[in-house]
């Protein structure tokens, strides 16, 4: 079966999207047809979340309560996890891991099946949606995510326009110039960290694509060497470094806040963070509770360009997946289904839609207008690369090792930048050496 890829890219103001959707099996499978008639769904089924600020707030009973509109018999009932990775991790070594789950990404992907109930074919929800290769394991598709997203870096725009940068930096050399005209004519921290929540350096990992503009990201990760000169990641981790090394980030990085971290950005304390398209509602919430005006919650590309226009990948957010062990399937998939098509979450939070004839959202706009090329990176080889990832234990979708970068960085660890990163490049070629093809 030939892969599907493809390239999404903005410029004159459309969409332009090529695809090439390889053939399979067009059963819906059981599960799927149960949940396409409501009156026959019923059941209680529990959602496990990383969205501890939307059941908070309440946000999720109103997605169950418009879900219920449609299958009146089913229960939604939610549980919020704030170390979601972590918790979700333990209790997957039991059955009891909710009816509907966000697939933890240290699943190897090989191994979905043992885990969670199949969506369908990859032929056919190919055909509808995007991002269906990510989960896709012997022809037969296993969660999906309710939105696209896109790396990037979260900013303050009237700092950045304080500190004289009105131009978005097209390399690591510009946006370093332009964190210390940030440092040095305003009183805004340029670069924060979020160093002490772990997660947020795992980010970084999400520079790969954008970098080079190229589609094999994920098999160059898989057949050569990640922190090679010029190779996605060591960019990315050498901007980084340099960053930290220059003194543009909070004093101690130790004792930074996650959720402080968005007002503070709002009202302009801090100057910008590596996140991605999912973070600007959050910030722009932020802001409003602060009394300050959302629209000062700018986006922006990594400063790299290829043929004079920069990149940037299209990637799912956590895939939603059915417990293998749920005693309602049918309403469990039913949940998927709607919370997909029908709940709007994706308008919600400013995100993609995963829905191939979906528009983009108004906060791309400048994405746009500056012609930015937008790609989909083919994950035929994301099983290996994780494998590749956990055998050699270096974590490139954890926070550890950017957290050992930071630290050498600053100087609270020892060693050498070149010897770091030769150290990380002998042991994941010396790992895909042990495995072979």
């Amino acid at each position: 079966m030939n892969r599907r890829r493809t390239v999404l890219a903005l410029a004159a103001g459309a969409l332009m999207l090529s695809a090439c959707t390889g053939t399979g099996g067009t059963s819906k499978g059981a599960d799927a047809k149960a949940a396409d008639d409501p009156s026959k769904v019923s059941g209680t089924i529990k959602v496990l979340t990383q969205r501890t600020d939307l059941v908070a707030d309440g946000t999720m009973k109103k997605y169950a309560a418009e879900f219920n509109k449609t299958y009146p018999k089913v229960k939604v009932e939610f549980e919020a996890l704030t170390n979601y990775e972590t918790e979700v991790k333990i209790r997957m070594n039991t059955e009891n891991y909710g009816d509907v789950l966000l697939i933890p990404a240290v699943i190897k992907k090989d191994d979905y099946p043992r885990f969670f109930a199949s969506l369908g074919t990859e032929a056919e929800r190919g055909k509808k949606y995007l991002f269906t290769d990510y989960t896709t394991v012997d022809g037969k598709v296993y969660g999906q995510s309710p939105i696209g997203v896109i790396p990037g870096f979260l900013y303050n725009k009237k700092v950045w326009e304080e500190a004289g940068v009105t131009q978005w930096p097209t390399t690591p050399a510009e946006f370093i110039t332009a964190l210390k005209a940030i440092k040095s004519k305003t009183d805004a921290v340029p670069y924060y960290t979020n160093f002490a929540a772990q997660w947020p350096l795992s980010q970084w990992t999400s520079v790969n694509g954008s970098v080079s503009c190229d589609t094999r990201a994920t098999t160059e990760l898989a057949e050569g060497d990640p922190w090679a000169e010029g190779a996605d990641l060591r960019v990315g981790d050498q901007l980084l470094h340099d960053i930290v090394r220059e003194k543009l980030i909070e004093k101690d990085p130790t004792t930074t806040n996650w959720e402080e971290s968005k007002p503070r950005l709002a009202k302009g304390e801090l100057a910008t963070q590596w996140l991605g398209t999912w973070a600007i509602i959050q910030f722009q919430d932020a802001a409003r509770k602060a009394g300050v005006n959302p629209d000062d919650i700018g986006f922006m590309p990594f400063p790299a360009q290829q043929d004079g226009k920069f990149c940037a990948v299209v990637a799912p957010d956590y895939n939603q997946a059915v417990n293998v062990h749920s005693k309602n399937k049918p309403a469990a998939r039913a949940w998927i289904d709607w919370f997909t098509d029908k709940s709007g979450y994706d308008k919600d939070n400013l995100a993609i839609s995963p829905l191939k004839d979906a528009p983009l959202p108004e906060v791309l706009k400048p994405y746009e207008d500056t012609g930015v090329k937008l790609i989909e990176v083919d994950d035929a080889q994301g099983a290996r690369v994780k494998q590749i990832d956990n055998q050699s234990e270096i974590g490139i979708y954890a926070p550890e090792y950017r957290q050992n970068l930071v630290d050498l960085a600053r100087g609270a660890k020892k060693g050498d930048l070149d010897d770091f990163f030769a150290d990380l490049s002998k042991r994941w070629t010396e790992t895909q050496q042990t495995l072979g093809s």
